[in-house]
């Protein structure tokens, strides 16, 4: 567990052309080093890496069997398999001879598919034009246009009075509800009009397909038709299945090898050559280097020299957190990922905005709700297809699937100090289940004696997430090498203990040093914090310190009024709906149902959303502006997992000395 992200170090590798091909086999399989294109100083001395002849063949290869990989369905694998160079893999590549069967079945699947498509709109269409007893033939001329018309009843006559006289259009009237359906001849000329018109209107207009037997007869053909395209298709795919079962094994691994031939080509662009040598230079995590040095030598025959290179350039960022903080990250990300030389804010966020939710929702009956919720977005979201489809689109738009399973995990440990907090204060949604059911009596959060106690909380709090931040920063100016930067956060910190410390002075009347002698400290530290504020950021900058240091605290009483806003709106919906129900007449009862399941239901969105926002926000804005840069570089190391091939290094296809410690995929 670390406050920073790993340590990068920039590295050189100088080795000779011959081995070129085997260590970017290992750069590729251990998956540590960011390929980064060669320092001018480097390449001029030895000019770029031109790759070797194959590049051009692997990367048509690589489209060939992506293609068919894309066309045949999934089959068993079989073993991984190993090839030990590229032209081992190009060899195996002209085996597969399936190219042409697959291009055909395939082109004939995406041809009858889109048939079937055509048939389908086609039926529906015939199925809504039932009202008409004639042969199509009869639509069907050069001298006039046909369309099917659906309209509400008031539009289509609107829509009839308002036809152009030009058009000389005739119209068929079909059934009339709901919805009124019809058809309408008129000249070509009367065209771009009709269209005008219908836009303005609402009215649906379809162009009748050229057919010529009646509406049954022309349904009787296309579901023939349809039938016989339904089973084609079952014949192609068992045919291409047919093909997987035989060549799919070969296929995927030729594949994914061709496909890490394709990687290393765009690698080689990045690297400098010799005649006789090759250099490349990457980014690497400090606890790779020595391994991947040894690896390195390995795989070369000790031919290869790694070095260090001394910069003083940004390096890209990789955070290493345990799984469960990690899930934080998420909200990291969106803010901004930290700087590599810069604190990694995610272990404090992990443990603060737990505590900021749990503690603005307060309620254990909202916090089971929200907590079953969450579990069921990890779930995958069982039976959301049956949720109204507005609903769905709505939660679309927030976020997609795989960003609301990360936000509901962030969100179970919140859920857990909600109940707890909220079995403490008695609040089962706004109402003191436990006193009813046990005799429980809780604190009630919003009497005249719970809120300046609650305030007091939020405010040291405040006082403690505000100071920290500080130190956080001081720090960061310390190991940056800005003392200046030093003075001023230390600063913050006498400053914001000093105004703090005061205030509750004068708010127990301690106004005076010969009142209270204490208060000569913390007038003491407002002085020497404000000195060393303006001392370290000058004038201006210092000023509006000293204002965010004042607003930054007080900004932490929103947790109790979060909190508040969320009991007092329970017990105003308890109130209403909880009286209509015991008024004992029939609409008092549906209306105070209503009302409770309405209103319940919106504090329930609210208690998901105001508590997460403003506790992320008081991290956000209160906490990172003391230290938090942000606006780092992702760290992306060259290569990619194998599934399907093994490695050509060392004995069995594994790497020399075992598997490498790696951080999880970004």
């Amino acid at each position: 567990m670390t406050l920073r992200p790993v340590k990068m170090v920039r590295v050189g590798l100088l080795g000779l052309k011959d081995d070129e091909e085997r260590i970017l086999t290992v750069l590729h399989d251990l998956r540590v080093a960011q390929v980064e294109p060669l320092s001018p100083a480097a390449m001029a001395e030895l000019g770029p890496e031109r790759g070797p002849e194959t590049l051009r063949e692997v990367g048509d290869e690589t489209l060939r069997f992506r293609g068919l990989l894309s066309a045949l369905p999934k089959a068993p694998a079989g073993a991984p398999r190993r090839f030990d160079s590229v032209a081992e893999i190009l060899a195996a590549a002209k085996t597969v001879p399936i190219d042409a069967e697959v291009g055909e079945l395939k082109r004939e699947d995406d041809r009858l598919q889109t048939e079937l498509k055509a048939a389908t709109d086609t039926t529906l269409l015939l199925d809504q034009l039932s009202f008409y007893p004639d042969r199509l033939e009869f639509l069907d001329s050069k001298s006039f246009l046909t369309f099917y018309g659906e309209a509400p009843p008031e539009e289509y006559a609107a829509f009839v009075a308002a036809l152009p006289a030009e058009a000389d259009a005739q119209v068929l009237l079909g059934q009339r509800g709901e919805t009124v359906r019809f058809l309408i001849l008129l000249r070509p000329a009367g065209a771009d009009a009709l269209s005008r018109l219908s836009q303005v209107r609402g009215v649906r207009l379809v162009a009748v397909p050229r057919l010529a037997g009646t509406v049954s007869e022309e349904r009787g053909v296309l579901r023939d038709r349809t039938a016989a395209i339904a089973e084609r298709r079952v014949g192609i795919a068992a045919r291409l299945a047919a093909i997987a079962l035989e060549w799919y094994p070969l296929v995927s691994a030729v594949g994914e090898a061709l496909e890490i031939e394709n990687r290393k080509a765009e690698v080689v662009t990045k690297l400098g050559a010799s005649r006789s040598a090759f250099a490349l230079e990457a980014w690497v995590p400090e606890r790779d280097v020595a391994r991947l040095e040894s690896v390195v030598q390995q795989s070369s025959g000790q031919r290869a020299f790694l070095y260090r290179i001394p910069t003083h350039e940004e390096p890209p960022t990789l955070m290493a957190n345990p799984s469960g903080i990690r899930r934080f990250e998420f909200f990291i990300r969106f803010y901004s990922l930290p700087q590599a030389t810069e604190w990694d804010p995610t272990l404090v966020f992990a443990i603060v905005f737990p505590i900021f939710f749990g503690f603005m929702l307060g309620d254990w009956g909202y916090g089971l709700v929200i907590l079953l919720i969450s579990v069921w977005m990890i779930r995958g979201f069982p039976g959301a297809q049956h949720l109204p489809k507005a609903g769905r689109k709505f939660v679309k738009t927030i976020m997609g699937p795989k960003g609301m399973q990360q936000l509901a995990y962030t969100l179970l440990p919140g859920c857990a100090i909600a109940i707890g907090l909220g079995v403490y204060l008695d609040e089962f949604f706004g109402y003191p289940l436990l006193q009813h059911l046990l005799g429980y009596v809780g604190p009630d959060p919003a009497s005249a004696k719970s809120v300046p106690t609650l305030l007091l909380v939020a405010g040291f709090i405040g006082l403690g997430m505000v100071a920290f931040g500080f130190l956080m920063g001081a720090l960061k100016e310390y190991f940056h090498h800005h003392p200046r930067g030093v003075v001023a956060k230390s600063g913050g910190i006498l400053l914001a203990f000093g105004i703090a410390f005061f205030g509750l002075a004068v708010i127990h009347k301690a106004d005076s040093v010969t009142a209270d002698p204490i208060v000569a400290l913390w007038y003491g530290c407002i002085g020497a914090g404000l000195v060393m504020l303006l001392a370290g950021e000058g004038l201006q900058m210092g000023m509006m310190g000293l204002i965010e240091v004042v607003s930054h605290i007080l900004s932490y009483t929103r947790l109790v009024g979060i909190l508040l806003a969320s009991v007092i709106l329970a017990l105003v919906i308890n109130t209403i709906g909880g009286g209509l129900l015991v008024g004992g007449t029939v609409v008092g009862i549906v209306a105070g149902l209503v009302i409770l399941v309405v209103g319940q239901s919106f504090n329930v969105i609210l208690g998901v959303f105001e508590p997460g926002i403003q506790g992320a926000r008081l991290i956000f804005v209160e906490y990172f502006s003391k230290f938090y840069t942000g606006n780092g570089k992702v760290f992306r190391p060259f290569g990619a997992p194998r599934s399907r091939t093994v490695s050509s290094l060392g004995a069995g296809g594994e790497l020399p000395g075992g598997p490498i410690l790696q951080a999880p995929a970004e």
